[in-house]
């Protein structure tokens, strides 16, 4: 005899997981996610797996009470992760062991997918970036495979916007506008100094979408702003002279001579970089001269051992005359931040998507498919991968660049 839709529906169980670097998404996301399911399934169970994978195979989770349930709300005015994040990839078995998340000889993904039907897991949210979905299509794939009833449902999570072929993932807009205000009080140390070189390092590995939508925020708000200029309280002196990111060439010597004449002319010069502008060739070059560069679990470099924003510092301060230095990086302070109200918005229509997924058994990663003419949907897995450049001939970004003066560049040039 076949079970009725409500009996399908009482039977199921849903867990969520954040995952990877933070983004001002993920404390709203959960929240989100809970708001849903207590309006159309209010029986239903829920957990939060805490630290991500990682709290997947260790079975570490959190339950969601009626008390949560009735406050939920909150989590959309905080910044984080109630649940705490991770950086575990299941098929990394190797990395797995040494964190001993699992023992030598099981499989990361098996056991995994034995902790979800241990405790009873019909449904899965995975609140991450490329690396969390990826991860979550591996999983989806083996359950598959080994027959396990699991729908997996991801939200996509990066304030790098680089997901294919997602149009826009959550946070991202939050973190620039966060980063322009971080810069709005930096930008303010020119003062402090003659000859000030100031270099505003964004996050931003592949894709330079976030350090060019920073960029453009920053300098709409600065175009609204009064000044001084009689007493020496002048736009310029606050105005970007330079942004670089992955995707365009830069010709150090070539810049330097441009940034030189605005330090002749401002006394100070503002530059906005990724942090990835440039990094193969930097990376190599530290290679060259035998340095080891750490590589984390699913292989990136770790940036924080490379440091974009000194090398370019390094390069420019002599070229351009520059008295002193200072490289600031808002990554942290902007990733960090509770959701503005444009991704609460964003976040509402796909959490309300990916609970409907969830219920009626359709896996995949939420987003506008670029693909599909931009329809909000649950995105097969295979199709989802990261590393989507910026497109650096998009109309506005040109429209910035011209607006500061900037030359495209030509191929990247180290070691000036």
């Amino acid at each position: 005899m076949s079970q009725s839709p409500t009996q399908q529906k009482n039977k199921q169980k849903v867990a969520m997981l954040t995952a990877g670097g933070l983004a001002p998404c993920l404390s709203s996301s959960v929240g989100g996610l809970i708001e849903r399911y207590t309006d159309l399934a209010p029986e239903l169970e829920i957990i939060g797996y805490l630290g991500g994978y990682q709290g997947l195979l260790r079975g570490e989770h959190i339950a969601v009470t009626p008390q949560v349930r009735a406050d939920a709300g909150i989590l959309h005015r905080h910044g984080g992760s109630p649940l705490g994040n991770s950086r575990v990839k299941l098929t990394n078995v190797a990395d797995c062991v040494k964190r001993g998340l699992v023992k030598e000889g099981q499989d990361p993904l098996k056991v995994a997918a034995e902790q979800l039907t241990k405790d009873g897991i019909t449904i899965l949210h995975t609140i991450g970036g490329d690396d969390t979905n990826t991860t979550a299509a591996e999983l989806a794939k083996y359950l598959k495979t080994n027959n396990y009833n699991l729908t997996v449902v991801g939200l996509p999570k990066t304030i790098d916007n680089d997901v294919f072929p997602i149009r826009q993932s959550l946070g991202a807009w939050t973190a620039a506008e966060q980063g322009a205000l971080f810069f709005g009080n930096v930008v303010n140390e020119q003062s402090a100094n003659p000859r000030m070189l100031i270099i505003h390092e964004v996050m931003g590995r592949n894709c330079g979408w976030l350090t060019a939508e920073t960029a453009r925020v920053y300098r709409k708000w600065l175009m609204r702003k009064d000044f001084l200029p009689s007493f020496n309280c002048d736009r310029q002196h606050q105005d970007i002279d330079a942004v670089y990111v992955p995707e365009m060439g830069i010709d150090i010597v070539g810049e330097a001579k441009r940034l030189k004449l605005a330090m002749d002319r401002n006394d100070c010069v503002n530059i906005f970089v990724s942090e990835g502008a440039g990094l193969e060739s930097i990376v190599a070059e530290m290679e060259t001269r035998g340095e080891v560069i750490d590589r984390d679990a699913f292989g990136h470099v770790k940036l924080d051992k490379v440091n974009v924003g000194a090398w370019f510092s390094k390069q420019f301060a002599k070229l351009i005359g520059a008295e002193k230095t200072l490289v600031q990086k808002s990554g942290y302070f902007s990733r960090a931040a509770a959701a503005n109200a444009e991704d609460l918005r964003l976040i509402k229509s796909m959490v309300d998507l990916a609970v409907d997924c969830g219920m009626r058994g359709e896996s995949g990663v939420i987003g506008h498919d670029e693909d599909r003419g931009n329809v909000l949907r649950a995105i097969e897995f295979p199709r989802i991968k990261g590393g989507k450049p910026f497109d650096i001939n998009t109309g506005w970004f040109d429209e910035l660049l011209k607006g500061i003066g900037q030359p495209m560049g030509k191929p990247l040039t180290v070691g000036h």
